[in-house]
């Protein structure tokens, strides 16, 4: 990986297992450190909700989010540390978080402290559940129907109610977001239109969807209680693709990227074209090293979401 241009990028809700974690708890001191501070910042345990569950309250938004947000940390703070030791360090050229991640990204990048970035991605889950209780919507994977088939899918299906393509993950995959009558008609049109397969989510809430609008009025709000700094590593955009540092470009991302479409595609796209050419997943499981390597072949992508990955990298650097 010597002279390679490395971006690092952190996943999103969806990603969280029961003992994600765990490992790097038992093993590393900055990974323990991080998991305590979590637990006295929230007031409750939430490392041993990533350790041992239960599964279905770890898969709840308001848990889910800060559990991938403090584990994706620990692993970065102690992949850090690690190479400090050996004298080495990780500069990535650029930063990336799909959804939730990109408030990981903006910790790594230094525009929040971890202690705010939890606390805005918990009331983030809260206010996300909130509003699933209040309007019941739903999400879908959409496999084999190019972006242009998945809008036509969606403007059909709005007849029903509000639908719209939430994620534009990679070439032929997509996830639908909205309300159930529309997204149920959604998933029948795609299967006609030739799709391969639509999946609903279990998730009961219509992320990146303009039912979250209330959700982006309200971070809006809470933003104002927390200090957000210029971000030192260019950070992608969920809802632009481009890269952003500036506090007012970061604020506007935060308010509005809940209730926007994700464009990852794009985002891995962009970043391969300024001389990208090594990705790392730092956080739970491995969705995005996956989706990475389909848009883009020629780049190499490596995940980091326990203490065997990060000895393997240490080797890689």
């Amino acid at each position: 990986m010597e002279n390679s241009k490395i971006a690092l990028v952190f996943p999103g809700q969806g990603s969280q297992y029961v003992g994600m974690g765990k490992d790097l708890y038992e093993t590393f001191t900055p990974a323990r450190r991080i998991f305590d501070q979590a637990d006295e910042c929230l007031g409750f345990a939430l490392s041993r909700l990533c350790f041992e569950g239960p599964e279905d309250e770890l898969r709840e938004t308001i848990n889910s989010q800060p559990a991938i947000f403090t584990t994706s940390l620990a692993i970065l703070t102690t992949l850090r540390e690690q190479l400090d030791q050996l004298g080495k360090r990780l500069v990535p050229t650029v930063l990336a978080g799909h959804s939730l991640g990109e408030y990981t990204a903006l910790v790594a990048a230094g525009s929040l402290s971890f202690e705010d970035g939890l606390q805005l991605v918990r009331e983030r889950g809260r206010l996300m559940k909130e509003s699933g209780d209040r309007h019941p919507g739903g999400m879908a994977a959409v496999i084999g129907l190019d972006d242009e088939e998945i809008s036509t899918v969606c403007q059909q299906a709005s007849a029903k109610g509000i639908i719209i393509p939430a994620n534009f993950n990679s070439p032929g995959q997509v996830v639908i977001s909205g309300e159930i009558a529309a997204l149920t008609e959604a998933m029948q049109l795609a299967l006609t239109m030739g799709a391969r397969r639509a999946v609903r989510l279990a998730i009961s809430i219509a992320s990146h969807s303009p039912l979250m609008q209330q959700v982006s009025d309200q971070l809006g709000e809470a933003l104002n209680r927390f200090n957000i700094s210029e971000a030192q590593i260019p950070v992608i955009a969920n809802i632009s693709a481009r890269a952003i540092t500036s506090v007012e470009d970061i604020r506007n991302e935060l308010v509005n990227q809940v209730s926007r479409s994700v464009l990852w595609a794009q985002t891995v796209l962009n970043m391969g074209e300024s001389g990208v050419d090594t990705f790392v997943e730092v956080g739970p499981g491995q969705a995005l090293t996956g989706l990475i390597k389909r848009v883009r072949k020629d780049v190499q992508a490596f995940s980091v979401s326990d203490a065997e990955g990060i000895a393997a990298l240490l080797q890689r650097l």
